[in-house]
């Protein structure tokens, strides 16, 4: 029985990723300090162990994998936050990239495959869909941090043999997303401010398009990316079919009226971001048979029920390292 470790774990990944390889068979140590999700998240599993703990502690994380010998990494925990980021630039790099190179210190030391999380925002503004094989191009300092940690990857592997594999999932939805967070995953806030009875908020002309993906779909084909035959190598994942974010706006309106929420929608002011952004999934179709069926008006309605019965939480709010140029929105 293998033993994974999941940094992340109460969030939207790792709390769906530890259910999967649960009911696979594994045994799960998850890791979380409950910045971006909650406890009340966590599965309750007998082979399923939980430290909760910050990966900029990298002492304590020492200890742990000292401990556990864990077979794998999945990191997938990160302040995945990239119109906020260049408000929050040392905040953004300790979390995303100092805590990263943590996780990746004890994979080395301890010769542990890790999967990495990264993200499309390494792709920038070039012309969609993006495929693995452009250069990145961010163009905000979380797309910065997240390819930093794909080159660190890219030196460990050739100086000290580390065999790693990096995911770039893009706009994963799903039960178990943290729709408290008021500056990202937008879904998810369309449906929190829905259910308290406040204005959809969208950023600018809303034409911005995305590919909306359901979480469902890239579990199995991530558990594959164990096999050491996929070392240093890089998927997309996520669904082929792109909205505008007025029309994502339109569903969560509409799924909102069906339950007796009149939500307005409201434009303000734009926000430095790419226009259009979604990927080019064919290698990890190829090779990881991914078997994308995302049913977007589906999707959104189930997330609209689960978080409908969730307890009322509070919408967190980041301290701003700069205000300079801040949005009207998040003053």
């Amino acid at each position: 029985m293998k033993k994974i470790l999941v940094t992340g774990a109460a969030g939207l990944f790792g709390v769906n990723f530890c259910l999967y390889l649960l009911n696979k068979g594994y045994k799960v140590i998850g890791i979380d300090n409950f910045f971006g999700g909650y406890k009340d998240f966590l599965p309750k599993h007998s082979n399923f162990i939980f430290y909760k703990l910050d990966l900029l502690n990298a002492k304590k994380l020492g200890k742990i994998y000292s401990k556990e010998k864990p077979d794998h990494t999945y990191h997938f925990a990160a302040y995945a936050a990239e119109g906020l980021s260049p408000f929050i630039r040392s905040f953004n790099y300790h979390n995303n990239v100092i805590a990263s190179i943590n996780v990746i210190n004890e994979c080395i030391k301890h010769n542990c495959p890790i999967c990495f999380t990264e993200s499309m925002a390494v792709y920038g503004a070039q012309v969609p869909p993006f495929s693995e094989d452009m250069v990145p191009k961010p163009i905000d300092p979380y797309g910065i941090a997240k390819y930093a940690v794909e080159m660190d990857l890219k030196n460990a592997k050739e100086q000290f043999n580390l065999d790693y594999t990096i995911v770039r999932p893009h706009n994963v939805i799903g039960i178990y997303q943290n729709i408290w967070d008021k500056y990202r995953n937008v879904a998810g806030i369309f449906i929190r401010r829905v259910l308290d009875r406040e204005d959809i908020l969208v950023y600018g002309d809303g034409e911005q398009t995305r590919a909306f993906s359901d979480i469902k779909y890239y579990l199995e084909p991530m558990e594959k990316l164990m096999d050491k035959k996929f070392s240093g190598e890089i998927f997309n994942l996520g669904s082929d079919k792109y909205y505008s974010i007025n029309q994502l706006a339109k569903i969560v309106s509409n799924i909102g009226r069906k339950y007796g929420f009149i939500p307005n929608i409201q434009h303000v002011e734009p926000r430095h971001e790419v226009k259009h952004a979604y990927c080019d999934h064919r290698k990890a179709k190829e090779i990881l048979d991914l078997r994308d069926e995302t049913d977007i008006e589906k999707t959104l309605e189930e997330m609209f029920v689960w978080a409908k019965n969730q307890p009322k939480r509070k919408v967190k709010k980041i301290p701003y390292e700069i205000e300079k140029n801040i949005y009207s929105y998040w003053r």
